[in-house]
């Protein structure tokens, strides 16, 4: 990827910035240390940034050196409940949580377009950079938005380090990009008892298996195999004893789709298969539905003019991925229910430096280069967009 000068000796410090976030990851809405060393950054820049906008998150507005419209840029700060288990120099020292998605490398990033930009502004209009907390299913870029950081806003662009792609790639398309997130929480309430005498209980635990094997039938016999859907049991809890039948257990798990249709059926059907397995065993439930994000459903005239940027940059057409679109959900796909937003994936993969554990992986780790390749497309976006 083709590199201004003053980027590319930028890379040392934007490393040296992604790395202080990894070591001190913070989990959504808790980014404290995270929010503040941003600001105190953006300050000594001479720019001025709003802080504590939906708790922790941080917005700061940069003038071109002439009228136009407003663009924003957005970068996620949240980590994940996720060990870490690389051996490196900067490895977590927060036992238990780690930037495990890449969230580090997506503020590095903006503090880089915030760092060009604050001394190159020959760009029209204002350029506004948001720091969002709590992308990972808890609504933050939602709590933003109710504190009206797109007000005046005319276009919102954002990017994911995406190490399925190897460095040097951009995966960029119009339309759907990523699958709209929910979030199911279930607990089968059954009635325990002794393993030698189960002809008096109601076994929630042998309940619960039959569910979750029951769900996978909704994928592939309930919906158009054309149309994509994803329906996962991630967690999974129940009993007390090895010699006690559970009278309860709980499992929870997410739904991702694309189609607007599924959004009412899939919750429908699941809970009809919940009823009817608990109805045969004679067991109750409660069953607690959660919508997490709506579809990534990219404008077109910005994707193309995102994408315009990014064919001037990458030295190797082929490395333009037009159909690149995963089951993953992001949350910046409520800012697109405001105003036309894109979303692209920047190639951060290295098989021969094992950086290719996939994302929410305890080994997960991305190609540092391309943080310098973000800032660069971000840059260009502000000054050909904005012209």
């Amino acid at each position: 990827m083709k590199i201004r000068p003053a980027i590319e000796h930028l890379q040392p410090r934007l490393v040296e910035w992604r790395r202080k976030i990894h070591q001190y990851p913070e989990l959504g809405f808790c980014e404290v240390m995270t929010a503040e060393f941003i600001a105190q950054s953006l300050k000594e820049w001479g720019l001025e940034p709003i802080t504590g906008i939906a708790q922790t998150g941080i917005m700061v507005t940069i003038t071109g050196n002439r009228p136009g419209k407003t663009l924003a840029f957005r970068a996620d700060m949240d980590a994940l409940p996720i060990p870490e288990n690389n051996q490196v120099s900067y490895k977590s020292q927060h036992q238990g949580i780690s930037h495990a998605c890449g969230h580090d490398g997506h503020v590095a990033i903006l503090l880089g377009v915030a760092h060009y930009l604050s001394q190159h502004r020959e760009f029209a209009g204002e350029i506004r950079l948001i720091f969002q907390p709590a992308e990972e299913g808890l609504g933050g870029a939602k709590a933003m938005i109710e504190a009206g950081v797109t007000e005046g806003i005319d276009g919102i662009i954002g990017l994911h380090l995406w190490n399925s792609l190897p460095l040097g790639t951009v995966g960029i398309r119009p339309d759907n990009l990523m699958a709209a997130s929910e979030r199911f929480e279930c607990t089968i309430l059954g009635r325990g008892g002794h393993p030698g005498m189960p002809h008096q209980t109601v076994d929630a635990v042998i309940i619960v298996t039959q569910i979750i094997q029951a769900l996978q039938m909704i994928v592939s016999r309930n919906i158009n195999p054309f149309d994509p859907c994803v329906i996962t049991v991630g967690q999974v809890s129940g009993g007390t004893r090895y010699n006690v039948i559970a009278s309860s257990a709980e499992f929870s798990g997410t739904v991702r789709y694309f189609h607007p249709y599924l959004k009412d059926f899939i919750p429908k059907r699941i809970e009809e298969v919940i009823k009817g397995i608990c109805q045969l065993h004679g067991a109750e439930y409660e069953l607690n539905w959660y919508r997490t994000s709506p579809a990534v459903i990219n404008d077109p005239n910005l994707t193309q003019l995102v994408r315009s940027v990014a064919e001037t940059l990458v030295e190797i057409p082929a490395n333009i991925m037009d159909n690149c679109q995963t089951m993953a959900g992001e949350d910046f796909s409520y800012f697109q229910t405001e105003i036309p937003g894109c979303f692209f994936f920047l190639g951060c993969g290295n098989p021969q430096l094992e950086l290719n554990y996939p994302h929410h992986h305890p080994r997960f780790n991305f190609e540092e280069r391309a943080l310098m390749y973000g800032v660069e497309i971000l840059v260009n976006c502000a000054e050909q967009i904005l012209k």
